[in-house]
């Protein structure tokens, strides 16, 4: 995917932004990101979920940023923890049993620019989900839900963080 970047100075404020349409603005000073492991805290726990969520939040920031990722102490900063992670009735029939079912995650997230803390969030709640035939049973598509509604997350995230504008 080629990415034009398209570079703005404000004679009011004299603060340069880069924008590019990935999506993103991030200062040009900014030259770093770290992102710490996110645990599973949710009262019910898939085992691969962590790792999904962190791995796919750092692959977003070296395919879409010129960042350079760091172990710790980046530019751009993330941790948290994933708070939630529940299979729900989603559709009922009118005989009163389940069509579909909703599989919710929940992360918290805590987010430090060290070049503009004005855009620095801390315990920023991001929940997705996805709804699954009520015939299928959890275990056999979790995996691929993870992918999906983890994918929404980190687009959720990397918006908050770097898309402000």
């Amino acid at each position: 995917m080629a990415m034009i970047t398209i570079a703005l100075l404000s004679t009011s404020c004299g603060y340069k932004v880069t924008y590019n349409l990935s999506g993103g603005s991030i200062p040009p000073e900014a030259t770093t990101f770290s992102v710490a492991y996110f645990p599973n805290n949710a009262p019910m726990v898939a085992p691969t979920l962590s790792n999904v969520l962190t791995e796919q939040l750092r692959e977003k920031f070296s395919r879409q940023t010129r960042l350079q990722q760091v172990e710790e102490g980046g530019d751009f900063a993330f941790e948290g923890e994933i708070t939630n992670y529940t299979s729900t009735t989603s559709s009922v029939s009118s005989g009163d049993y389940a069509l579909q079912n909703r599989l919710t995650i929940t992360v918290k997230v805590n987010f430090q620019n060290a070049v503009d803390q004005t855009t620095s969030f801390n315990n920023k709640t991001f929940s997705a989900y996805s709804d699954y035939d009520a015939s299928q049973l959890l275990v056999d598509i979790q995996d691929q839900l993870i992918e999906e509604i983890v994918s929404d997350l980190v687009n959720d995230i990397y918006m908050a963080a770097a898309g402000n504008w």
